[in-house]
């Protein structure tokens, strides 16, 4: 590494969050970059020892699934491993138009743009559908990539209070009337698990001259009419201008889109500069997520079993006394609010085969940090009783504090 640069980094003031990390690391309770030695599945294997996946984003568990996985492979058997280009070149293939097809009916628009991540349809649409004199409107817990969109862009960004509309709607008033005022929010927010009050929002939408954009990346296969998301969920597809969704959740692959009208779309062709200047979806990644389409439409019971886990896993973690965020779908916010304690809860946890993710500052407050459970339909009641357990035990052990609440008693009834 040239010096300069090394020095320059070396020379940076550690946020408190590095400073933990570098603790944890010390004492062997580093908990990111942990390599899993198996198939994504409700039980992985880590180091050799079998452990209870309770963090991962599959929340149909579909990346394991028998048809899933053999699409991939006759799709690389029949096209190969990559495009080798852009969708706008050499890189598009029948299976992605597909695709796109599909997927504008799916979530009851005119049509698609596929792109090779979820982060790079953010980075796209957003930079692009804004210029100097517009504004773009985002709600402070939305997913980074839409910071990092709206960053690009050269439009005014203006933040609100998360799932705030009375505060939404003081920064809207405050805007010119004639000016383009994009307004882009999560449907199921990452982190806290709640919904965006989507009908509030769109009130003030059309009282305000905005349009909407709606992030779903954890929304779909999650909520709404066979899983088609946040918009469908509160019957409001036609209002809502754009939706975006990635197939690294629910559908099980890699990759991501931007659904709305035909002249958009046409337009996003030819201005998104993260879709014209990257290489394509590969194939097997294409195949994998229409074969997972199916399966969500040909098994609604996977929705519901999912909706069950849930329901249980939030019943006995509140009996066991853990403080749970305001989540209203399967990620299971549970707040330990110490960063370096975080990091333990998540190894001490592990070594018990049970596997959860730390969520700490910056990407949450100091104070608010929390470990992020994620529910499948693919677990048992069973896996979801010794994780609540285990997680009781850890934080007990750790002094950690709880409600006063009797695990026992929950379970016994």
């Amino acid at each position: 590494m040239n010096n300069i640069l090394r020095q320059r980094i070396l020379a940076r003031e550690k946020s408190a969050a590095q400073l933990a990390a570098e603790r944890a690391q010390a004492q062997g309770a580093y908990p990111y970059f942990r390599a899993i030695e198996s198939a994504q599945d409700t039980e992985v294997i880590i180091e050799g020892r079998k452990v209870l996946m309770f963090g991962s984003n599959a929340y149909l568990g579909l990346t394991n699934h028998p048809k899933v996985k053999e699409a991939a492979i006759q799709a690389v058997e029949q096209y190969g491993t990559g495009c080798a280009g852009s969708r706008f070149l050499n890189g598009t293939l029948d299976i992605h138009l597909e695709l796109e097809r599909r997927l504008a009916e799916y979530v009851g628009k005119d049509a698609a743009l596929v792109f090779s991540t979820g982060f790079q349809v953010n980075l796209g649409v957003i930079s692009s559908l804004t210029g100097r004199n517009d504004y773009i409107v985002l709600d402070e817990y939305n997913h980074a990539s839409i910071f990092d969109g709206s960053r690009l862009s050269f439009s005014k960004v203006i933040k609100y209070k998360h799932n705030d509309m009375q505060d939404l709607e003081q920064k809207l008033s405050k805007l010119p009337a004639d000016a383009l005022k994009l307004i882009v929010v999560d449907g199921v927010f990452s982190m806290e698990g709640d919904i965006v009050k989507l009908p509030e929002l769109v009130a003030l939408a059309e009282r305000y001259g905005g349009s909407i954009m709606v992030d779903d990346a954890h929304g779909l296969g999650v909520i709404g009419e066979r899983g088609a998301g946040t918009a469908s969920h509160f019957g409001l597809t036609d209002q809502v201008d754009l939706i975006m969704g990635t197939f690294s959740k629910s559908l099980a692959s890699l990759g991501g889109f931007i659904a709305g009208d035909h002249d958009t779309i046409l337009y996003l062709k030819h201005h998104a500069r993260s879709l014209i200047f990257s290489a394509s979806m590969s194939p097997g990644s294409v195949a994998s997520t229409l074969a997972a389409l199916d399966v969500i439409q040909s098994e609604p019971e996977r929705i519901e079993q999912l909706w069950a886990n849930t329901n249980y896993a939030m019943k006995l973690l509140r009996a066991a006394g853990l403080e749970l965020g305001p989540t209203e779908t399967p990620i299971i916010p549970i707040y330990v609010r110490d960063n370096y304690k975080t990091f333990l809860v998540t190894k001490v946890l592990q070594d018990n085969g049970i596997f959860v993710n730390p969520v700490v500052a910056p990407a949450v407050p100091a104070d608010s940090t929390l470990i992020r459970l994620s529910v499948m339909a693919t677990h048992t009641f069973g896996h979801i009783e010794e994780a609540a357990a285990k997680l009781a035990d850890a934080f007990k052990l750790l002094g950690i504090n709880t409600r006063n609440a009797s695990y026992e008693a929950s379970t016994a009834s």
